[in-house]
C-alpha cells in the first residue's frame, strides 16, 4: 500500500492531488449545506405560503361575515314587528283610499318562514279604482318605507267603455320580524 502511494506521488499529475481533495471536501459540504440549509429553508418557506394563504382566507371570509351581519341588521331594522302587521294593513288601506283606490276587504295573515325569528306577513284582496288611481296606488306601494313586494296583481274584471274602473286581485308580501328579537348571528362572526 505504501509502495502504492509513492507510485501515485511520483506521476506528474501527482502536485493536483491535494487540490482534488480540497475539491473533493469542498463538494461535500455543499452538498451538505444544501440539504440542510437550502432544502430546510424551501420546506420552511412552502409551511409559511401555505399559512399565509390559509390566514388570508380566514381574513377575507372574516370581512364577508362582517358586511353580512351589518346587511342583515340594516335589514332587520327595517323589518316590521309582528305586532305592527294589523297596523300595516291598516296603513295600506288609508294610503288607498288617499289614491281614491277601493280596497274593500283586505284579508291578512301570517306564515311561519326558515328564517328564525321571521315570519311571513300576506295581504290579499281587490282593489278597484281608475288607472291613474291605481298606478299611484302599487308606486305608492313599492316606494314604501316598510319592505313590502307585490307577488301577484291579477285582472278580475274590467268596466265597460263608459265605466273607467278597473278591478285587481292583489297579493302583498312582507316579512316580519318577532317581537323583542334580534336576527340570529353567530357569535364568531362578530
Amino acid at each position: 500500500m505504501r509502495d502504492r502511494l509513492l507510485l501515485l506521488l511520483q506521476q506528474p499529475f501527482a502536485p493536483l492531488l491535494p487540490w482534488v481533495g480540497v475539491a473533493l471536501g469542498l463538494l461535500l459540504a455543499l452538498s451538505v449545506a444544501h440539504d440542510v440549509g437550502v432544502v430546510a429553508a424551501e420546506s420552511k418557506r412552502e409551511h409559511l405560503e401555505k399559512e399565509w394563504i390559509s390566514t388570508r382566507q380566514m381574513l377575507v371570509h372574516h370581512r364577508e361575515a362582517r358586511k353580512a351581519r351589518k346587511d342583515l341588521s340594516q335589514v332587520w331594522a327595517v323589518l316590521p314587528a309582528e305586532r305592527d302587521f294589523a297596523p300595516l294593513a291598516l296603513g295600506i288601506s288609508e294610503e288607498a283610499k288617499r289614491d281614491r283606490v277601493t280596497l274593500p276587504a283586505l284579508s291578512y295573515k301570517t306564515e311561519p318562514t326558515l328564517v328564525a325569528n321571521t315570519s311571513k306577513g300576506l295581504l290579499q284582496g281587490s282593489m278597484s279604482g281608475r288607472y291613474e288611481d291605481l298606478r299611484r296606488f302599487i308606486y305608492d306601494l313599492e316606494t314604501a318605507e316598510e319592505l313590502l313586494f307585490i307577488e301577484d296583481l291579477e285582472l278580475a274584471r274590467s268596466g265597460g267603455a263608459q265605466d273607467q274602473t278597473l278591478t285587481f286581485n292583489i297579493k302583498i308580501a312582507t316579512y316580519l320580524r318577532a317581537d323583542a328579537a334580534g336576527p340570529v348571528v353567530h357569535e364568531s362572526i362578530k
